[in-house]
């Protein structure tokens, strides 16, 4: 498998993943050209990409969907509920409705309920052979019932949105901060840590932290508050990385 996270941040989040068979956009929460630009960086032409999985809808994960698909033709992996909700694609010939699960040859994908203030919202975790990518953003808390499809996973890209305190003394007026650190909001740096923590195994290769908030959060915070967590559990793991609100990250290969 290949990875690679074209932009993650609060104006847009969108993530390249190719299986044997497959070209795959997880979200794609920016303008058309620049996600096609950015496939384009990284030798990848826009009209091959095979499927897109929708997250959930808001605007930083979806506002290039219609613009891509009535160029490039690909399949939206989306549940029935997001789709009830975007009229516009009800004339849309492909459409691939997931629920628990998608098997695509083999590719299998777990589609997991996030915790966000959004129809329907999911994380999910892909697997071709014995390869595995996790991705959870977008979400207030991770339900332990869903810890043994996280557990031990390859490549894990892993909400890091905000530090509490930044956060708690930042610009945004209080019902957006409840809003964010509520069970239906994002996670921050020291919930992702902890979180990470005990969730990363004997495989897991690479740690990208995402959707970094630009006035909650810093790089340096995000990384120091997660190498912190780590010391303190005794974990000698260090490959771990910050995705860009605009700019590609390296393309992984697991």
């Amino acid at each position: 498998m290949k990875v690679c996270v074209l932009g993650s941040g609060s104006g847009g989040n969108s993530t390249y993943i190719e299986t044997e068979n497959y070209k795959i956009l997880v979200d794609i929460g920016k303008n058309r050209k620049y996600i096609v630009d950015k496939l384009a960086e990284i030798g990848i032409n826009a009209s091959d990409i095979d499927y897109i999985f929708i997250s959930h809808l808001h605007d930083d994960h979806i506002s290039a969907l219609k613009t891509f698909i009535k160029k490039y033709k690909p399949t939206i992996v989306i549940s029935q509920a997001m789709l009830t909700e975007l009229t516009d694609l009800h004339d849309y010939e492909h459409i691939l409705i997931y629920e628990d699960e998608v098997i695509l040859n083999n590719l299998q994908v777990r589609c997991l309920h996030s915790s966000h203030d959004a129809t329907d919202s999911r994380n999910f975790v892909f697997e071709s052979g014995s390869h595995s990518v996790v991705y959870v953003t977008d979400t207030g808390y991770v339900n332990h019932k869903n810890f043994k499809y996280l557990m031990n996973k390859e490549i894990y890209l892993f909400e890091s949105n905000h530090d509490i305190e930044k956060l708690q003394h930042g610009p945004y007026p209080d019902w957006l901060k409840k809003r964010v650190l509520s069970d239906y909001g994002h996670l921050s740096n020291n919930a992702c840590s902890v979180y990470l923590s005990k969730l990363i195994g004997n495989n897991t290769k690479k740690i990208y932290l995402m959707h970094l908030s630009e006035k909650n959060n810093t790089e340096e915070l995000a990384l120091n508050e997660i190498h912190q967590v780590f010391k303190t559990y005794n974990i000698p793991f260090n490959d771990i990385k910050c995705a860009k609100p605009d700019s590609v990250s390296e393309v992984i290969i697991c």
